[in-house]
């Protein structure tokens, strides 16, 4: 019986594997965005805390300030406190699940 050489035309095509060295960079990428997305959120967060702190600070001196501005400083502040706390909390849970997956 003899035997027939192989042929590149009878071995059914194999789909390419993704350059898996694209797929690490891409996901370093997307960290570094919320990374800095986040640190974005913090910034924010100081720069409206350290105001609704002045305007408080300038109405307890007896300084002209209106007393809407103060209020409604500070509710930014405290929705902006809160955004933060719900990201915060979601990158936990995130983290959790990681950390609960197994290999």
């Amino acid at each position: 019986m003899p035997i027939l050489p192989i042929s590149p035309a009878s071995i059914p095509s194999i789909p390419s594997i993704p350059d898996l060295g694209s797929a690490q960079k891409t996901t370093a990428s997307n960290l570094d965005q919320a990374g800095k997305s986040f640190e974005n959120v913090l910034t924010s967060l100081s720069k409206s805390d350290q105001n609704a702190n002045n305007l408080v600070q300038q109405l307890s001196m007896g300084q002209n300030v209106d007393i809407d501005q103060v209020m409604i400083g500070l509710q930014e502040n405290d929705v902006n406190f809160q955004v933060a706390m719900g990201i915060r909390d979601k990158l936990v849970q995130a983290y959790n699940q990681v950390m609960n997956m197994q290999v």
